[in-house]
């Protein structure tokens, strides 16, 4: 995720990659609603692992014209990332493995409230943040506390180890019903690109339609957001 926003920022845009540049791109990004810019890209600037697991497969960014920004193309790399996090998901609750929560580490999840608020509206769960930014490190505590034991100071299971040494910030980002339902449909057209350009058996191919439906959001979205329209 953080290597595909860096190419956009370091190699495209021209910026050094620093915060001030992700934070610029972000606001201009946030002041768009979902769909309203009309693009869809698909994140596999560096192959795909899971769940297509092909690592020739490449990048696609639908729907730019003359008037796209790069902020928008910004924001649609992030919904990418999202899109294909709730690829994730569905495969794992098709295979019967309930997602009850999503807990988020590392820098991202703590510098940036745009991603993480595409990621609660795409994905229709809260978004909570895990306590320790160095979450690796306490992963590997924990570990060590099990393999101690309690008799040495430890934990003699995994469950009580976690229960004990690690918590979650009081900051979360909670889905928004009304983007949550226009990603749901910026998501079922991700799968149409997903699925036929990832090789997925029986995937149609027919991308006229899409485009156009691509074009209806954007019109909508952007009739919304017009001065004077209702929220």
């Amino acid at each position: 995720m953080g290597d595909l926003l860096g190419w956009w920022v370091e190699r495209v845009v021209g910026g050094d990659g620093g915060e001030a540049d992700h934070a610029a791109l972000s606001a201009e990004a946030a002041r768009r609603r979902p769909g309203e810019s009309g693009l869809l890209a698909l994140d596999w600037n560096n192959g795909n692992r899971t769940i297509l697991v092909d690592q020739r497969l490449t990048g696609l960014l639908v729907g730019q014209t003359l008037a796209t920004t790069r902020a928008e193309v910004y924001r649609a790399l992030v919904e990418a990332t999202a899109f294909g996090a709730r690829a994730i998901v569905d495969r794992l609750t098709e295979y019967r493995v309930p997602i009850e929560r999503v807990v988020c580490c590392g820098g991202i999840a703590e510098k940036n409230d745009l991603f993480m608020q595409i990621y609660a509206d795409v994905l229709g769960h809260p978004m909570l943040i895990a306590g320790s930014p160095q979450t690796p490190a306490l992963g590997a505590a924990i570990s060590a506390a099990v393999a101690a034991g309690a008799a040495a100071g430890g934990y003699d299971a995994f469950e009580t180890a976690q229960q004990r040494m690690t918590s979650l910030k009081e900051k979360r980002f909670m889905p928004n019903a009304e983007a949550h339902r226009v990603y749901d449909e910026l998501y079922a057209l991700y799968r149409q690109l997903h699925d036929a350009f990832g090789g997925v058996s029986g995937a149609a191919a027919d991308f006229g339609p899409l485009m156009k439906r691509l074009l209806a959001i954007r019109e909508r979205q952007a009739a919304r957001a017009a001065p004077g329209s209702e929220a």
